[in-house]
C-alpha cells in the first residue's frame, strides 16, 4: 500500500534512504558535506514521500528560515498582486521563498489586532522578516525586521514605503487645470489610509495655487472600489451644473467613473475628462486608455523586499519612510474644456 504523506518524519526519509538523520538534515540544509551521490538519494526519497520540512523548526535549528512574509488583507486588488510581484523577484534573487499571508476577514476593526497575531505567530519562526501591506497597527511584539507598505497611520514605529501621494494628484490636477477644467470632481479613496488623505490633499492644494474655492458638493468619499465609485460618479454627474472633469483616488475609481459615464450617456472625454491613480494594467486597455498617475508599484514592492532583507542582514536602515516618486502618465482620456463645449 502507498504510504500516506501525511506524517513523515525526518527519521522515515532517513530509513529509506539508508542514511542516519544527520545526514538528512545536511541534505535539508544544502550542507556540501555531503556526497553528490548520497545526496541526490536523499533527495529522491524525500520526493518520494513528499517529506516537507518543518519551516518552524528549520528556523530553531539554524535562526533563520530564508523565508520573506507578506501579510496582506486580501489578494483580489490589482495594487496587491503588482506589489507582490516586485516583493517576490527582489526576495527570489536572494535565494529566499515568499510566504503571502491573507486574511478574509472585512471587519477594519479587528484587522490590527489579527496583524498583530500573525506577526507574532510567523515573524522569526517562519519568516525571517515580515512585509505588511496598508497596516492599521502602529506597532507590532516582534524583534525580528518588519517593514510597511502605505501604511495607514503616519506614527508607525517600522520603516515604510509610500509613494508621493499629494504630489501625484497636484501634478495631475495641474494638468486638467491647464486644460481649462475649473470644475472638478474628486472622488476620494478610504480616508482611514494615509495615501487617501495626501490625495486630497494634493487635489485641495492644487484648487487652492489656483485661486479656485474647495467646493464640497464636488468631493464624495470612495474607497478605492470601482463599484463605491459609480456611485460616487454619478452623484457628481447629476450635479447642476456636472464637472467637466473628475479626479479620481484609484484607477479602479476611474473605471467605476467610466461606468457612470456609459449609463449616463456620457461620452469620455468628449463629454467628461478622468484621470486615475496607480496605473494598473488595464488603465491602458480601457476605452479610451485612461490618463493616471504612475506610482510605480512593482517598484514599491521591490524596495520593501530591499529594506526588509537589509534589516534581516543586520544592515542598518537610512531612514523611517522611503518614498517612491509618482509621475503622470497621459493618456487619451482628457481634453481641453473649450473641446467639451464645441
Amino acid at each position: 500500500m502507498q504510504q500516506s504523506h501525511t506524517g513523515v518524519t525526518i527519521r522515515d526519509v532517513a530509513r529509506a534512504a539508508g542514511v542516519s538523520v544527520s545526514t538528512v538534515s545536511r541534505v535539508l540544509n544544502d550542507k556540501d558535506d555531503v556526497a553528490p551521490e548520497t545526496a541526490a538519494a536523499v533527495r529522491r526519497v524525500i520526493e518520494e514521500l513528499g517529506y516537507a520540512s518543518s519551516l518552524a523548526a528549520r528556523g530553531l535549528r539554524s535562526r533563520t528560515t530564508h523565508v520573506v512574509g507578506v501579510i496582506v488583507q486580501d489578494m483580489w486588488h490589482p495594487f496587491i498582486s503588482t506589489l507582490i510581484k516586485g516583493i517576490n523577484e527582489v526576495v527570489a534573487a536572494h535565494s529566499y521563498d515568499l510566504l503571502a499571508y491573507a486574511s478574509a476577514r472585512r471587519n477594519v476593526e479587528a484587522l490590527a489586532q489579527w496583524e498583530q497575531q500573525q506577526v507574532a505567530r510567523l515573524n522569526g519562526t517562519i519568516t525571517d522578516g515580515i512585509i505588511v501591506v496598508t497596516p492599521h497597527a502602529a506597532t507590532y511584539r516582534t524583534a525580528f525586521p518588519i517593514v510597511a507598505v502605505d501604511p495607514h497611520r503616519a506614527d508607525a514605529e517600522f520603516p515604510a514605503v509610500i509613494s508621493t501621494n499629494r504630489q501625484g494628484v497636484l501634478e495631475a490636477m495641474n494638468y486638467l487645470l491647464s486644460l481649462g477644467h475649473r470644475r472638478i470632481g474628486f472622488i476620494t479613496g478610504r480616508m482611514d489610509l494615509q495615501s487617501a488623505v495626501r490625495r486630497f490633499d494634493g487635489y485641495r492644494s492644487a484648487l487652492e495655487e489656483a485661486g479656485i474655492a474647495l467646493d464640497p458638493a464636488l468631493v464624495v468619499e470612495g474607497d478605492y472600489s470601482r463599484e463605491t465609485a459609480r456611485e460616487a460618479a454619478r452623484c457628481l454627474l447629476t450635479q447642476s451644473p456636472p464637472p467637466t472633469a473628475i479626479m479620481a483616488s484609484s484607477d479602479d475609481t476611474a473605471f467605476g467613473v467610466y461606468d457612470a459615464a456609459a449609463e449616463l450617456g456620457l461620452r469620455i472625454p468628449q463629454d467628461l475628462s478622468v484621470v486615475g491613480f496607480d496605473n494598473i494594467a488595464a488603465s491602458a486597455s480601457v476605452n479610451p486608455p485612461l490618463t493616471t498617475v504612475d506610482q510605480f508599484i512593482e517598484r514599491m514592492g521591490a524596495l520593501a523586499a530591499e529594506i526588509v532583507l537589509k534589516l534581516i542582514q543586520g544592515q542598518p536602515c537610512e531612514s523611517r519612510v522611503h518614498k517612491v516618486p509618482t509621475q503622470l502618465v497621459i493618456r487619451q482620456s482628457c481634453c481641453a474644456v473649450e473641446s467639451i463645449h464645441s
